[in-house]
């Protein structure tokens, strides 16, 4: 007999699988290549962020010399204090908001579905904005409260917000367009109880919340670098294992089952992982918006890929942020404005461009 042919390999660009014992993973040389080089955008913009920031430049060799431990008083606080935070909690909380909104897009099969439409991060600013009104008094949130109840208060209200959308869009199944229906109705509740609860408080408690909920990198610390490092280091591997079924998923509910997926506790695990992740990035920066929604679809187009790869989305989302506050701070100069509200008049562009493509290809 003649023996069999080897198999051809596979051709440049497409997928390969890569073994590890029991586990398996999707090898894409196109994306390896985006996120290499979204990468190295975000160290370009790590860099810059710890130099030329603001009205205090610093060369490379000064900072280096700051983070090997040298550097005049000055310096210190500027780099470790004020710049490093910020940077730090910027890359996070993009990263979290990226790979939140890859998750819940997966799930959802709808490029729309994010936590600003789905109403998680309102949820979570409804719960940070009560420990802040409640916990502030004359004197403000401290101690205590400040490290661990504002965080605390955000993953209750965030959780129960994505309890109350998947709750309330379950209909022997959750279907992609109900999810994003229930989702505003929840989002537009949340926002309105936010200010609805800040008409009634004190009004230096009124300002700070105000100050919050805008979406801020301005009084990052390394207590909220904390709350966003912790998050990813537990998330973002869990994340990355459930990209299986989250491609499951993709292909719709009746593959995914051929697939050995179950897909109602998947669906759920997953959306919480989301809501988790969204949760620790509203309390490091309050509502960040429209960064979950652009960066996943970003990613996907940069990529070719079918779905949101989740860690190019985190990357994307992570540049984002970064980028956004730079320019915020920069265009405006000598007036920093928040993140968020950049990121809002940034995104609401793209979110339409959405929705109109979204038309278009349900009408072919």
């Amino acid at each position: 007999m003649t023996p069999a042919a080897p198999p051809a390999p596979a051709p440049p660009g497409r997928r390969r699988a890569l073994r590890a014992g029991p586990l398996s993973w999707t090898w894409r040389p196109r994306t390896a290549a985006v996120a290499l080089l979204i990468l190295a955008a975000l160290a370009g913009l790590f860099v810059r962020a710890l130099t030329a920031f603001d009205d205090y430049p610093m060369g490379a060799a000064d900072v280096l010399a700051v983070l090997a431990g040298g550097g005049d008083r000055g310096e210190r606080f500027v780099v470790m204090e004020l710049r490093m935070p910020r940077a730090l909690t910027g890359a996070l909380v993009g990263a979290a908001l990226g790979l939140s909104g890859a998750i819940l897009q997966g799930v959802a099969r709808n490029p729309l579905a994010s936590p600003d439409t789905l109403g998680i991060g309102w949820g979570a600013s409804v719960g940070a904005v009560l420990v802040i009104v409640l916990g502030g008094g004359s004197g403000g949130v401290s101690g205590a409260a400040a490290q661990f109840g504002v965080p605390a208060g955000a993953v209750v209200g965030g959780l129960a917000a994505a309890a109350a959308v998947f709750g309330l869009s379950w209909r022997s199944g959750v279907a992609s367009t109900r999810l994003l229906l229930v989702g505003v109705a929840v989002s537009l509740m949340c926002a309105n109880l936010v200010y609805w609860v800040m008409t009634w408080s004190d009004l230096q408690d009124a300002a700070r919340a105000q100050t919050w909920v805008t979406g801020s990198l301005h009084a990052a610390d390394w207590d909220r670098v904390g709350v966003a490092a912790a998050a990813l280091a537990v998330l973002l591997p869990t994340a990355l294992v459930a990209a299986r079924a989250v491609a499951a998923l993709g292909l719709g509910d009746d593959a995914a089952r051929g697939l050995g997926v179950r897909v109602d506790a998947a669906r759920l695990g997953l959306m919480l992982c989301a809501a988790l992740l969204v949760c620790a990035a509203t309390a490091a920066a309050g509502p960040i918006t429209f960064v979950a929604l652009a960066a996943p679809q970003i990613a996907l187009r940069l990529c070719g890929a079918a779905e949101p790869p989740p860690l190019t989305s985190a990357l994307t989302g992570a540049a984002l942020t970064l980028g956004a506050d730079q320019l915020a701070a920069g265009l405006f100069a000598p007036t920093q404005l928040p993140v968020g509200v950049f990121t809002a008049v940034l995104g609401a562009p793209f979110l339409m461009y959405l929705i109109i493509l979204r038309h278009r290809e349900a009408r072919l």
